[in-house]
């Protein structure tokens, strides 16, 4: 049973209900503006307040593209900067910078769960400030469970938005067993920080911390017993060199 529970658990960790993008319409009325002949998937499109930076939000808009294969969808990203107008007036929303990018998400057995914005104080240099775009990824076999988070950080150069760090996944959930009892299942979870020194572009060195789990269930007579592993960790340093972050090193312990 608790077996069952888990690998329902992971198959819907990242499902939601479909929601509106901004409270305000603000995504729906940067989409009509900007691809008035195009679908945008509300259900994941994303809109949040830049934290920090009045009047500023960050937008999100999929929009999924015809395809000829059945079961798999390729999605436009356009990713915007916007910036209110004083009074709060969508209709004078300025894009302050942008990102469009073609076929930049794929769905097929694996399916896109949800788009968020994350607006954590990713402070790269003194002028240069980050927010990310976090994708959650769920597979669709019962007997293979499969979920994950990737995480993307832009940075606005002008009236350009460019990728820093791209899909880097932070999160990920699978198994494979039985349906019943007998299975193996393994959890990662990430998170990245910012540190305190930089290279020689600028930018500060970002820190990735994981902790791995693995847990084994077998049937011990009419009872389905599970095992955990000691967890592991890692930390993984990611240092920008003048494109974009790559890992530098890892140190793990346990």
């Amino acid at each position: 049973m608790a077996r069952r529970l888990l690998a329902a658990g992971l198959l819907g960790a990242f499902c939601v209900a479909g929601h509106a993008a901004c409270d305000t319409g603000l995504a729906e009325r940067m989409h009509a503006k900007l691809h008035p002949k195009r679908a945008l998937d509300h259900e994941r499109a994303a809109c949040e307040p830049w934290r920090g930076l009045p009047g500023r939000f960050i937008v999100v808009l999929p929009m999924p593209r015809p395809s000829s294969e059945p079961g798999v969808t390729d999605f436009d990203l356009d990713v915007l900067v916007v910036q209110q107008a004083d009074n709060g007036n969508t209709e004078r929303a300025k894009i302050v910078s942008r990102l469009f990018e073609e076929s930049a998400l794929t769905e097929d057995a694996v399916r896109i769960g949800e788009i968020k914005v994350d607006t954590a104080r990713y402070t790269l240099a003194a002028d240069t400030r980050a927010f990310g775009v976090r994708i959650l990824r769920q597979g669709s076999s019962r007997a293979n469970p499969y979920s994950s988070e990737t995480l993307t950080l832009y940075v606005p150069q002008g009236q350009k938005l460019v990728k820093v760090l791209d899909d880097l996944q932070v999160t990920l959930e699978r198994g494979e067993w039985d349906t019943n009892c007998a299975g193996n299942f393994e959890t990662v979870r990430g998170t990245l920080s910012v540190a305190r020194g930089s290279t020689h572009s600028g930018y500060a060195d970002l820190i990735l911390r994981e902790a791995r789990s693995e847990t084994r269930s077998t049937m011990q007579g009419e009872e389905c017993a599970t095992h955990e592993r000691a967890p592991t960790f890692k930390s993984t340093v990611l240092r920008y060199d003048g494109a974009g972050y790559r890992a530098s090193k890892a140190v793990a312990s346990n």
